[in-house]
């Protein structure tokens, strides 16, 4: 018992060193990257692979827009085949702002899936107002709609003041929240497709004219030098105080990755941010593979088992084997398995499969993902044990607390007016002699 309640110490102590000590992902090696914040994580597993200044603030340009079309996307009004038409109002708002612009005209027709096309792949701010007008009413009840979702999706660190990503010191974001809100929307199909177009074409309804956009994404553009065959989309993003930002993603052999760069320098000679995200997806696909860090096979520990009389305690299992992305080179001998109990003990009845806490699985002093521990047996309780343990329990419950404290005030009480009446009593027996007058004392 005490080797067991020291395991469970030092298993406490280990959960809360955890929560302070910061997850630090692998150094590349052989390049460097430019980018002010960044990160490359697999979107299979979601574990990070590299990471630089995750969560700083930063300004993310035309990279708000994936929040605009998601909004868009998942608007009740979103309809792909019903027709949109651009206003005077919008041309109106985006004149002078210095962003790119469709070249649409007021009234020119398209469809609501040519608008996402447009904001998306082709970044036209244009584009982007008229999204905000027509589905959230407004662009400032856009605006609401967009950090109300950011809100509600976890992004603790974003904050939107507009729909296109023009620079606003209260327009930002981190790579951190980048990450999770692209991460969810690529659940899209609609958005994954956009992001994975290369060229678009469409007609501007009621008339003749055709359009042909390209994207901005010059990865898996092959007309481009930074053309490389396991990229596709999501959005480019470039102010003078942003930088210049990049959201991607590669796969390739059935591995899926992330990147999200931000503040990449702004060079007339070289597009860094196509450039670090290329040397950041090659060394991914070079340096890491799938392997099985932990299996349930193997007990990982054991909990005592109270109120049974068929077992003192129970091995916990890993709830399924668990896969994650590793170096190819990683000595799996470093990997360890250390468990977070929910309770020193647990009562019988117990079925096979409870979860009766956690598991941090680590390689190389790090945190590479979280566990369920779960009993591996049935274990039946014992009525009499039961019936004491509740019995026990009732006898030092709060309730039976305070009426032991009265009966002991009580009994108190009892003593204190016992000793007062046997004291009046021995007083009443005492008699004072008083001499008669004229006795004689001399006789005495």
């Amino acid at each position: 018992m005490v080797k067991k309640s020291l395991c469970f110490i030092l298993c406490l102590v280990v959960l809360s060193l955890s929560i302070f000590v910061p997850v630090s992902a692998y150094e590349p090696t052989g390049f460097s990257v430019t980018a002010k914040s960044a990160l490359l994580a697999s979107l299979d597993t979601g574990e990070i692979l590299y990471s630089k200044n995750p969560a700083q603030k930063v300004y993310p340009a035309s990279i708000t827009k994936i929040m605009t079309v998601l909004l868009m996307l998942q608007s009740d009004k979103y309809n792909p085949d019903q027709a949109i038409e651009m206003t005077t109002e919008v041309l109106k708002i985006i004149s002078g702002t210095g962003s790119s612009v469709s070249n649409l005209k007021a009234g020119d027709k398209i469809t609501q899936l040519d608008l996402a096309y447009m904001i998306l792949m082709a970044s036209f701010g244009d584009c982007a107002y008229l999204a905000a007008i027509y589905y959230g009413g407004s662009v400032e009840n856009f605006v609401k709609m967009m950090n109300d979702k950011a809100q509600s999706i976890g992004l603790q660190n974003t904050h939107y003041e507009n729909p296109v990503g023009l620079h606003s010191p209260e327009n930002y974001t981190t790579a951190e929240d980048t990450l999770k809100l692209t991460s969810l929307a690529l659940k899209d199909s609609t958005f994954k497709t956009i992001c994975e177009t290369t060229r678009y074409s469409f007609k501007i309804i009621g008339t003749s004219r055709e359009r042909t956009i390209s994207t901005t994404i010059f990865l898996q553009d092959n007309t481009t030098n930074y053309y490389y065959t396991y990229a596709k989309g999501v959005k480019t993003g470039y102010t003078d105080e942003a930088g210049r930002c990049l959201v991607s993603t590669a796969s390739y052999n059935g591995y899926n990755y992330i990147c999200v760069l931000f503040g990449c320098p702004v060079d007339p000679y070289k597009r860094h941010e196509f450039v670090d995200s290329k040397e950041l997806y090659r060394w991914a696909f070079n340096t890491f593979e799938y392997k099985e860090a932990a299996n349930n096979k193997n007990p990982v520990c054991e909990i005592d088992v109270n109120l049974s009389l068929e077992k003192d305690f129970t091995p916990l299992y890993i709830e399924k084997n668990f896969m994650t992305v590793l170096p190819k080179n990683a000595d799996e001998s470093t990997i360890s398995i250390e468990p977070i109990l929910k309770s020193k003990s647990v009562d019988a009845p117990i079925k096979k499969g409870d979860v009766l806490g956690k598991a941090n699985i680590i390689f190389a002093e790090k945190t590479i993902g979280t566990v369920n521990l779960v009993a591996g047996e049935n274990i039946n309780r014992s009525t009499m044990l039961f019936v004491v343990d509740k019995v026990k329990n009732f006898l030092i419950s709060k309730y039976m607390i305070g009426v032991y404290a009265v009966v002991a005030l009580v009994l108190l009480l009892f003593v204190i007016a016992v000793i007062r009446l046997n004291k009046g009593r021995k007083s009443k027996r005492k008699v004072k002699y008083i001499p008669y007058k004229g006795e004689d004392h001399s006789r005495r």
